[in-house]
């Protein structure tokens, strides 16, 4: 999931547990959808990007930066207290408000797109409040 500075989601993808949270960091920049606003060119990309040391690798950073967005992404082996976990609450909160569905605090469906499907309807339930 990545979410804007307020927590709204704007895009959301869904994989296996299994899967790395870092390979889908690319997917998702491309999944962010126009964003309205004043007149002319919509916003498609984000001005920058915080992440945590899970996504700490040069090849990503080098992909955000070529798409013109600032990584703030936090170093491995670095002592903690960088100031990049004061944003982290953000995104924390939202996943808070997607377990607040009771359909998604528990997955009860076996096929992923249904279940998929029940995420973003929570994510435009979030959006909408």
């Amino acid at each position: 999931m990545i979410t804007d500075g307020h927590g709204t989601p704007l895009a959301v993808l869904l994989t296996g547990g299994n899967r790395n949270d870092v390979t889908q960091l690319m997917p998702l920049l491309d999944a962010i959808p126009p964003v309205r606003g004043r007149v002319g060119h919509p916003r498609r990309k984000p001005d920058s990007l915080f992440a945590d040391r899970g996504y700490d690798h040069d090849i990503y950073r080098d992909q955000v930066r070529a798409r013109g967005i600032v990584p703030a992404i936090a170093r491995r082996n670095t002592r903690h207290g960088t100031g990049l976990g004061v944003y982290r609450w953000v995104v924390e909160r939202t996943f808070a408000w997607l377990h607040g569905f009771r359909r998604l605090r528990v997955r009860w469906e076996r096929r992923a797109d249904i279940h998929e499907a029940f995420l973003k309807l929570a994510c435009c339930l979030i959006t909408h409040r």
